[in-house]
């Protein structure tokens, strides 16, 4: 009796792992695992878990009046998975089942299947999934076996209840325990092969942005297009790849090439409704494609807009044959890829748009646009693609915060709050290039926070205390930045432990003069124009700095209530 419900159990384990594996490859399956399952799709979570869990009861094996079953290995999955939320009612679900099929040990079985949910939804509240090994699940999956071999010996004669666990507990624990770790390991082994593909393709994303960087900084016109088409169609899984602007196809490559052609108005209907709402469209048939040729290869498309600022300006439209469709995968990386063409060509326009200014506007403008900085920010992300891709992500947002805000605050008045953000989304990227060389400390007033002062004042010289302090000195590098109130200004102090400014050099830069070392200065100048104009000479920045031991810059901003501002 024994060995054949050892046998029995491991078949019923084995279909129930099985439909784990079916299930894991659907949408809401990953994102359940990733935490971010939408509120209507707990239901069908519940649904399917409690489903298993009463699946596991019709596939039990009787011995001598009780079930020897794999109802808990669903719940106990629903739980770690889904939640408290879902383990407890996926619980309440089979154990209810199970109350109602009656019999001795119903009561205590059902009781069990609740906890086991509740245990492991606890688990899964206290513990990131991420971090649970398959032996941790194992021994959940057990302790959780054992509540219910308890429950059922209370329910039962000592000598039954004895005689029975002799025969049954053994495999069921073991097996349940077993089903559990397997499940377990299937959602992991999914989310692993997601992480995978993600930083396969945010790699591909970022390799492809490298190289079309200069292209796009002359502008969307049927030239720049074709390259940057042509770039994405060698490096990307795509049948065909295309660019058009409000009106008309700037360039198209790859299947379909031979009707599908550069000048051609836009055809599809979707494409048009991407320029005129701004929103992503998958197209999924050759309809809705809208070629009238009968032959043409494509029959799906994701058609992602393309800004500049606030204007749609165009849409980057990547094209399948019959198989495979797009996945979430393809959305993501268009996506992705689309917001950084999309930031290249707002700076593409502000470039031109310096060549109309005057000549201290246009420093201003490169103070705050540092093109080595993105091709350094690019290089740090692409080497975390591989070995850390959560971090990747988190640097790829922080670069698109960084140059949305240098976009958005370089006019006008912001608050030190808002400044501050700026200032670490872009040091989030330094701190990631420079490792365990760079340590960021600040000491901030709270009342300090809601001060006004004139955008984009403070990362120039953030940056170029890393770049001229620490970056040249061979020890760890540590800047403290302060801020607070004092005497109705604010002051703001950049001090950093790097090598310092020479006392010539040093008398240079108060004079305004050029100074030979590349950079050195301009920041700092063109901060303290900037001040000096916003508040009438009442504003200052004084600079203290020793030859190793590091720079101290400190602002001292009026109010602008204070202020007479032009």
């Amino acid at each position: 009796m024994f060995f054949l419900t050892l046998q029995n159990l491991t078949l019923s384990m084995s279909l129930i792992v099985t439909l784990a594996f079916v299930f894991s490859k659907t949408p809401i399956f990953k994102r359940t695992i990733r935490g971010n399952v939408r509120k209507r799709e707990k239901t069908l979570l519940i649904l399917f878990f409690g489903g298993i869990g009463i699946l596991g009861t019709y596939i039990g094996v009787p011995v001598e009046g009780v079930l020897a079953n794999s109802r808990i290995i669903g719940i106990a999955a629903g739980g770690l998975l889904g939640g408290p939320f879902v383990g407890i009612m996926a619980g309440i679900l089979a154990g209810g089942h199970r109350l109602l099929l009656g019999g001795a040990t119903a009561l205590s079985c059902g009781i069990a299947t609740v906890l086991a949910g509740l245990l492991t939804g606890y688990v899964s509240k206290s513990t990131s999934p991420r971090v649970l090994s398959w032996k941790e699940t194992l021994i959940i999956g057990m302790v959780a076996e054992v509540i219910e071999i308890v429950l059922i010996l209370f329910s039962l004669p000592f000598s039954s209840g004895v005689q029975l666990m002799e025969t049954i507990a053994f495999p069921v624990i073991i097996m349940n325990g077993i089903g559990i770790a397997l499940f377990y390991g299937i959602a992991q082994s999914a989310l692993a092969e997601e992480d995978r593909i993600g930083a396969l393709q945010a790699q591909k994303a970022l390799e492809i942005a490298n190289l079309t960087l200069p292209i796009l900084r002359m502008g969307l016109n049927e030239n720049t297009a074709s390259k940057v088409v042509k770039i994405i169609f060698q490096r990307a899984d795509y049948d065909a790849v295309s660019i058009t602007d409000g009106e008309k196809v700037l360039a198209f490559t790859g299947k379909g090439c031979d009707h599908h052609k550069g000048h051609m108005e836009i055809q599809t209907k979707a494409t048009l409704e991407a320029i005129a709402t701004g929103e992503i469209k998958l197209v999924e048939s050759k309809e809705k494609i809208g070629c009238p040729n009968k032959d043409c290869p494509l029959y799906s498309a994701l058609i992602v807009p393309l800004r500049n600022q606030d204007l749609i300006v165009g849409t980057l439209k990547i094209y399948r044959g019959e198989r495979p469709r797009m996945s979430q995968v393809d959305w993501e990386f268009a996506s992705g890829l689309a917001m950084i063409f999309s930031t290249q060509l707002e700076l593409a326009e502000l470039e031109v748009k310096t060549k109309l200014i005057n000549k201290a506007e246009l420093r201003a403008l490169e103070a705050q646009i540092n093109p080595h900085f993105l091709f350094n920010a690019i290089n740090t992300i692409v080497s975390f693609c591989r070995t850390n891709p959560e971090k990747a992500r988190e640097l790829l947002l922080r670069l698109g915060d960084f140059f949305r805000k240098n976009l958005q605050s370089g006019e006008g008045y912001v608050t030190l709050e808002e400044e501050f953000e700026h200032i670490r989304a872009y040091l989030a990227i330094e701190e990631a290039r420079f490792s365990d060389r760079l340590k960021i400390i600040e000491d901030i007033q709270p009342e300090a926070l809601n001060w006004s002062l004139p955008g984009l004042t403070l990362q120039p010289l953030v940056e170029n205390a890393i770049k001229h302090g620490v970056y040249p000195s061979q020890e760890p590098g540590e800047i403290l930045i302060k801020a607070a109130i004092e005497n109705n200004f604010l002051k703001i102090c950049i001090q950093d432990n790097g090598v310092g400014i020479e006392e010539e050099t040093l008398k240079q830069i108060q004079a305004g003069e050029k100074i030979r070392s590349k950079g050195l200065g301009i920041g700092l100048n063109n901060v303290s124009q900037r001040l000096r104009h916003a508040y009438h000479g009442q504003a200052r920045l004084e600079i203290e700095s020793e030859i190793f031991k590091g720079t101290s810059i400190t602002l001292f901003i009026p109010e602008i209530g204070k202020v007479e501002i032009a």
